[in-house]
């Protein structure tokens, strides 16, 4: 019998049930401690119940937390322009969850291609990667190859060209004039933490120019500091025309998503032709300015960059030792296990008895996102509890 048998089984957690969490540990309700490396994927990169986002919250409690955008609040246009400032751009529309600023950036270059390429309506084509996750709508799976998402919840959308992860030549052979957009994540996350190779995304910036097509970068898992740098693209110079953002935007306290663009992109939407309810409320805007305020000095990204060097370099030790691969920046990893110590789910149950909270993504692969609160100590304390796992596989 499931533990939660009132909660739809859409989910297979693992037996661990949490009480009370703080900075990197999370604590059951039987007293045991966990070291999160999941980090809630990426949402949680300022560690759990961060004093000065809580704070933030708080306080707007205090004053106003929703009002719908029927009405002002004096927390949006701040909130907007400290974003916008933060990614380089002029207008952000501001949404709820990942999946939400997903399926409005489609909606987005859609209306781009219609009212500013000159598309034919109703024929505007998207490019997708193979490999991809941007959310579980039913849009998103329309174009997504995982089949254990997409399968049993058609008709699909139609509207999208999935060509291969990496594979620049196969997507400039994809690009046609009724091409409005390519939506890339910069590294892919679901997928195993999968590194593009160097020439990819900079060969895509130039063919999405010279062809009149937007790039889209979905840094919802690898943006806001996950990887040492603020966005993923900076890795290799490249500025998209339109980023999503979510997860860490919310500060793992509420759901907060954007689009963020240029005027002359997200101007095609006027009033009535998109919206949110909860989109842009004051508590969200309250909770991610602070957000973007923590970012604004990079203190946030070097601590990322210099302790996901370290974790690197600690698991790369297993490689050959039960380990077959790790990938990754900063303080994201993915993690090739041998298939013979087991699948990746066990491998995290194993984990979990250890003291170490990890979640398993295809096969017997695990990614690691810890808070970017954790120190090389306890970096150095997983690694320890990882090697035990391993012995015990």
């Amino acid at each position: 019998m499931s533990a939660e048998p009132h909660v739809a089984h859409n989910y297979s957690p693992l037996p661990v049930t949490a009480a009370t969490a703080e900075g990197v540990w999370i604590t059951g309700i039987d007293g045991a401690r966990y070291l999160d490396c999941l980090g809630a994927y990426s949402a949680v990169n300022f560690g759990h119940r961060n004093p000065r986002i809580v704070a933030a919250a708080m306080e707007q409690l205090g004053r106003v937390t929703l009002t719908s955008r029927a009405f002002m609040s004096d927390r949006l246009e701040p909130f907007c322009a400290a974003l916008a400032a933060l990614c380089g751009k002029d207008m952000v529309l501001p949404m709820n969850t990942g999946a939400e600023a997903v399926e409005s950036a489609v909606k987005v270059a859609r209306k781009w291609g219609y009212d500013v390429k000159g598309v034919p309506d109703g024929q505007a084509r998207i490019i997708v990667a193979g490999g991809n996750f941007h959310g579980r709508t039913t849009t998103i799976i329309s174009f997504s190859d995982d089949d254990e998402a997409r399968a049993g919840f058609g008709p699909y959308t139609p509207g999208f060209d999935r060509v291969p992860y990496g594979d620049i030549e196969s997507l400039a052979a994809a690009i046609t004039p009724d091409t409005v957009a390519v939506l890339v994540e910069p590294i892919q996350g679901e997928a195993g933490i999968i590194v593009p190779p160097d020439d990819y995304l900079p060969r895509l910036r130039a063919l999405c120019t010279e062809n009149n097509v937007l790039m889209i970068a979905d840094e919802i898992q690898s943006g806001l500091g996950r990887t040492g740098t603020t966005f993923a693209v900076q890795h290799w110079g490249v500025t998209p025309d339109i980023f999503t953002l979510g997860k860490a935007l919310g500060g793992g306290i509420l759901p907060v998503s954007a689009v963020v663009a240029d005027s002359h992109i997200l101007g095609v939407l006027t009033p009535g032709t998109h919206g949110s309810t909860f989109g842009g409320n004051p508590l969200a805007a309250a909770v991610g300015h602070t957000v973007v305020d923590m970012l604004a000095d990079g203190t946030w990204q070097a601590r990322a960059a210099d302790l996901g060097a370290h974790l690197h370099t600690r698991l790369r030790e297993f490689i050959g030792h039960g380990v077959f691969a790790v990938r990754g920046k900063g303080l994201w990893a993915g993690i090739d296990i041998d298939p013979a110590l087991g699948t990746g789910k066990q491998f995290c149950l194993r984990l979990a008895d250890h003291g170490v909270l990890a979640k398993d993504t295809h096969g017997s692969t695990l990614r690691l996102a810890p808070p970017l609160v954790i120190t090389h100590e306890e970096i150095d304390w997983v690694r320890d509890r990882f090697g035990e796992a391993l012995r015990r596989a």
